[in-house]
């Protein structure tokens, strides 16, 4: 019998080739923009999305204050769709990301920034949307179709187009290798579905996401993703933080998931994971290095920011499987669509 995939499940499964048409496709024109970035030489940036595109922008934000010392702000988008104030934006780039293009407060956003002088780019699927006309530049991702409401395919290739632009912009050799290169590391990473994890968060209706840096981004990702293809409530948090009191709620057997990357926030994430475990907590790393909790298969890619994309990818190839075995259809949540419009 021929197994029926679910669009998630499809989706998933055409990231590597999504990435590589970005590649091949989007990289000379990035690199266009990256040049004018360097030229317009902004002070700080700003970062405009929602959902899982603004945990793309959180994942950019510390790329460009890892890589390029560049200062990263997330502005909410009702400061000019609700309120409409003024921002004093000169001398600064906005990445705005939304797959569709389309919702009022992004397009309205980005619009303000690129009246008060910003260097304005839009990173969607969609490069004939409303955002485009709003902003100085657009990068358009290659996604294709993602009909699936859980975003998947535009989450990793607008996190990709980030990282193009960075690479280009500060014309870094060692992170332009590791892009070549990802596509095969994100076939590979489809192939970890992380059992026993699933087993642990099965029954589950509360757990914790961790991380720290780039991974805390994946963290946040991860945690929507549990609530909205699974309906489980999932709470993401630095790694450091939880320790501030969320530990508090942890007892045993409560599920706990930290996404640690080869960088050097690992040896800090893996602690805290063996903590939480010695404390009764269901507790699983991405690392190979923890002695008390439970380390799970994950890919590495040779560099510090392409590694969270990694481990994502590998997260969706899980959490699928978890929907499909709680019964629900992570194609079509419930009260939600795949285009959300908000003011």
């Amino acid at each position: 019998m021929t197994e029926t995939l679910t669009q998630m499940r499809q989706e998933v499964l055409e990231i590597p080739d999504a990435v590589e048409r970005l590649l091949s496709r989007g990289t000379p024109h990035i690199a266009q923009i990256a040049k004018a970035a360097a030229e317009a030489d902004p002070r700080f940036a700003v970062t405009v999305a929602r959902g899982s595109s603004d945990h793309v922008c959180t994942f950019l934000k510390y790329a460009l204050e890892l890589e390029l010392g560049l200062p990263v702000a997330s502005i909410g988008p009702s400061i000019a769709s609700i309120y409409g104030a003024e921002l004093k934006l000169a001398q600064s780039i906005t990445l705005s990301v939304s797959q569709s293009g389309q919702s009022p407060d992004i397009v309205a956003m980005t619009a303000a920034a690129t009246k008060s002088g910003s260097f304005t780019v839009a990173i969607t699927n969609d490069a004939r949307a409303r955002l485009s006309t709003a902003s100085t530049q657009t990068i358009d991702i290659h996604a294709g179709p993602e009909r699936s409401v859980a975003a998947t395919k535009t989450f990793v290739t607008s996190a990709v187009a980030g990282l193009v632009l960075l690479a280009e912009w500060k014309g870094c050799d060692a992170l332009r290798t590791a892009l070549r290169t990802l596509p095969q590391r994100l076939s590979d990473a489809t192939n970890h579905d992380w059992p026993e994890l699933r087993a642990a968060i099965g029954p589950a209706s509360s757990l914790f996401t961790l991380g720290r840096g780039p991974a805390w981004a994946i963290s946040n990702e991860a945690a929507l993703k549990f609530k909205e293809t699974c309906q489980i409530h999932a709470e993401s948090y630095s790694s450091a933080e939880v320790l501030h009191g969320p530990v508090s709620i942890v007892g045993g057997g409560f599920p706990v998931l930290c996404f640690a990357s080869a960088d050097a926030a690992e040896a800090s994430v893996t602690e805290v994971a063996d903590q939480l475990a010695a404390k009764g907590a269901q507790v699983f790393v991405t690392s190979s290095t923890a002695d008390v909790a439970h380390s799970l298969p994950h890919v590495r890619t040779g560099h510090r920011l392409t590694d969270p994309l990694a481990l994502i990818v590998s997260f969706y190839t899980m959490i699928e499987k978890v929907a499909a075995e709680r019964g629900v259809n992570p194609d079509a949540p419930r009260h939600l669509n795949k285009v959300t419009q908000t003011l």
